[in-house]
């Protein structure tokens, strides 16, 4: 059962970690605060992750202990993850659960007062959720969140669906776009933005050939109708209709925003970041710059009228979509203030730009990258590197940077690279493999960076780990006269790559044990056709082996077919005309490049933790963060770790961040980088936290979910004050 625990909970202690430890006085006594909301997920319209909540501070964090703890009570077994940051509105906390329920905790206690399931009457969906929005006007309260393909308007005040929105209070994210697209993926992951009385919502699509499209829709608050669309896959007439080829807005999918937006509320502008256009990784049939894929969009967020754009990555070859919602700030320059937008990629650059004009605060050159050497595909001839802030994950590698944790991990390691491409940050994917550094996740990811209101400085961490994109050509399309496979064989040819040879999937892959708790032979077979998420269709095998994949996922033996359900990929096989495959190369799957322990091949470290100043783009400090266990030790160095989950910005001094495989739940001075406080979760933290004051008291509060990297799931929301 859900539950909520009070006091201590684990014992706190300091570390020396990265730069050392400051030394505290004895805790400074605690003054009243007036009650403090976290309305968004990025703790204001503007995405800051920035508290003027000073209760908390540098001179009594190691007192800080915690003060509740909340259990979902239901994060289904092998594999769930919270990625949720709470909102606090008024007193009471908002989010989701591993299983995609709404709840409201008292924000003091962890109490739960209400929950809504939105699967209590339909099929259950599984996607991640990043949070929810709040919108309010007089007596009326509403929580707009998503599960599965629909956008819901919840009371506030009771968890039951507002009936006047939509369809009895839901509406289909399918419903309304530029075309039909049928059973297609659409979700939203992340939430919404608000802007007066309409809802700014994006969307996360499929990453293979046939996915949706990524408009960008405008809901009214009350009645769940569309208000405005912005096509960011161009329509005849309209500005980027020329970077694709002719009406490939019918066809083409992605370009979608699925990380977030940011409003700024004054001025009535939205800005958009979008992802890549699809499929992700070969581009001969989109051939073209692409707009606006990979772009920052400027809005009017009234009427969704494009103001002003930045193509951060033209004709995306490497799924480098803009990760996070910006952040808006405002920075000195020649002595007078300038209110800009920061975003920050998976490349690990960080592109400030004015808010109002779109011009670059940062010089940004055009430097020609790689051709690729796949047939029909025309890679872009140059991208766009900012050349300030220096980027704050590494770009590329050498033989020097390979791992020497061992002889024999070098040895391997060495000898594998020399059969990769890896030219430079922009080297196309390719047959015998092209390093991606950073990886497929970043770099940044869409745990987002803070800004400092105080200072203008940015603070974002960066996973260093490099992945492999390879390409192999597609396999026959039609049914072959091969003898037929075993459901082993099967897997390991089309499902070993991205789920792991032992089925327990990864960071950007769900695992597959005990699937057959969550779906029925006939929806493996329909997901196998169709694809799902980031997971492509393979239409094309034959419906023996089809049989048998779905026989070995389910530790059962082969039985007789399931029967197919319509499907256009299908229909286009049979009839010999498989128009929606027509790709000559398949992606191979994510690979992240790790040696045989299991620990990246590059030397660490392999996350960190930084401090930009956007006044003049240099670094105030660069700290490793995060320690991988099985190489903590006295002389150890700190390693860093691959992370998901991002920071916030007190003013009390305070950096909080958890993001690592390590479990911690960590406190830095933003000014000197030194670790301050670090305690131990029930799960990794891979989430943003939260800060909000109740009657006088501080909180920060973490969803501690685990289930990325190896690490162990839970289903726990914890809350830390002083006592």
């Amino acid at each position: 059962m859900a539950r909520s625990e009070h006091g201590n909970w684990r014992s706190l202690r300091f570390i020396v970690f990265g730069l050392g430890i400051v030394a505290c006085a004895g805790p400074a006594p605690r003054s009243p605060i007036a009650t403090t909301d976290w309305r968004t997920t990025g703790g204001d319209p503007g995405n800051g992750r920035y508290s003027r909540l000073d209760q908390i501070n540098r001179g009594n964090i190691a007192s800080l202990r915690v003060a509740w703890t909340y259990h979902t009570g239901d994060a289904p077994s092998g594999h769930s993850e919270i990625q949720a940051t709470p909102i606090i509105v008024d007193g009471v906390l908002y989010t989701t659960t591993p299983a995609l329920a709404l709840l409201a905790l008292r924000a003091d206690s962890g109490t739960l007062i209400w929950r809504f399931d939105p699967f209590a009457k339909r099929e259950r969906d599984s996607h991640v959720n990043r949070g929810v929005v709040y919108w309010s006007d007089g007596a009326e309260r509403r929580i707009f969140f998503s599960a599965g393909r629909r956008l819901y308007s919840i009371d506030a005040s009771n968890g039951r669906p507002a009936l006047e929105f939509g369809d009895s209070g839901s509406v289909d994210l399918a419903s309304g776009l530029s075309r039909e697209i049928g059973d297609a993926y659409i979700v939203a992951t992340s939430p919404g933005a608000i802007y007066h009385d309409l809802l700014i919502q994006g969307t996360r699509v499929g990453e293979g050939e046939g996915s949706a499209p990524g408009d960008v829709r405008a809901y009214d608050v009350r009645s769940g109708k569309i208000r405005w669309t912005f096509h960011t896959i161009p329509h005849p007439g309209e500005v980027g209709y020329d970077t694709w080829p002719a009406e490939a807005w019918k066809s083409a999918g992605g370009a979608n925003s699925w990380p977030g937006m940011s409003i700024d509320v004054e001025r009535g502008i939205v800005y958009v970041p979008t992802g890549s256009a699809t499929p992700d990784f070969y581009g001969g049939d989109r051939a073209g710059q692409n707009l606006f894929a990979n772009t920052l969009l400027a809005l009017d967020a009234g009427t969704g009228k494009r103001l002003w754009h930045f193509q951060t990555v033209y004709h995306d070859l490497w799924d480098r979509d803009l990760p996070a919602a910006p952040n808006l700030l405002t920075v000195t320059r020649a002595g007078r203030r300038v209110d800009a937008v920061a975003q920050i990629t998976k490349s690990g650059f960080v592109f400030l730009f004015d808010r109002v004009s779109g011009s670059p605060l940062f010089p940004i050159e055009e430097r020609t990258v790689p051709a690729s050497d796949l047939q029909g595909e025309r890679a872009w001839p140059t991208q766009p590197f900012p050349v300030a802030p220096q980027p704050f994950a590494r770009q590329s590698m050498t033989e020097a940077d390979l791992s020497d944790l061992t002889p024999a991990f070098h040895a391997a390691a060495l000898q594998r690279f020399r059969t990769l491409r890896h030219d430079t940050l922009f080297a196309p994917p390719s047959r015998e493999g092209t390093v991606v550094l950073p990886g497929f996740d970043g770099g940044g990811e869409w745990g987002g960076a803070a800004v400092d209101r105080e200072t203008g400085v940015i603070y974002v961490n960066g996973s260093d780990v490099p992945w492999i994109a390879a390409m192999r050509e597609a396999p026959p399309i039609l049914a072959s006269t091969l003898p037929a496979r075993t459901g082993a064989a099967v897997y390991a040819a089309a499902c070993a790559s991205c789920h792991g040879a032992e089925r327990r999937g990864d960071a950007r892959t769900p695992s597959l044990m005990h699937i057959g708790a969550r779906f029925s032979p006939e929806q493996l077979h329909d997901v196998i056709d169709r694809g799902r998420g980031f997971m492509p269709s393979f239409a094309n095998l034959r419906e023996d082996e089809k049989q048998a994949l779905i026989a070995y996922l389910l530790g059962r033996p082969v039985s007789s077919p399931v029967q197919p359900v319509d499907n256009p990929r299908r229909a286009a096989i049979a009839s010999g005309q498989p128009k929606a495959l027509s790709s000559p190369y398949e992606f191979a799957g994510y690979e992240r490049w790790r040696d045989s322990a299991g620990y990246p091949v590059i030397k660490p470290p392999w996350g960190t933790l930084s401090a930009i100043d956007l006044n003049d783009g240099h670094y105030r400090w660069r700290i490793p963060l995060g320690q991988l266990p099985s190489l903590s030790g006295k002389d150890a160095s700190p390693t860093g770790a691959e992370q998901y989950g991002g920071p916030i910005v007190t003013a009390g001094g305070l950096i909080f961040i958890a993001a690592t495989q390590d479990e911690k739940f960590r406190a830095f001075d933003k000014t000197t980088g030194k670790l301050l406080w670090e305690t131990s979760l029930p799960a990794a933290g891979y989430a943003t936290p939260s800060t909000y004051a109740v009657r006088g008291k501080q909180y920060v509060v973490i969803a501690a979910g685990g289930g990325k990297l190896g690490t162990k799931s839970a289903d726990a929301y914890v809350a830390f004050a002083l006592p």
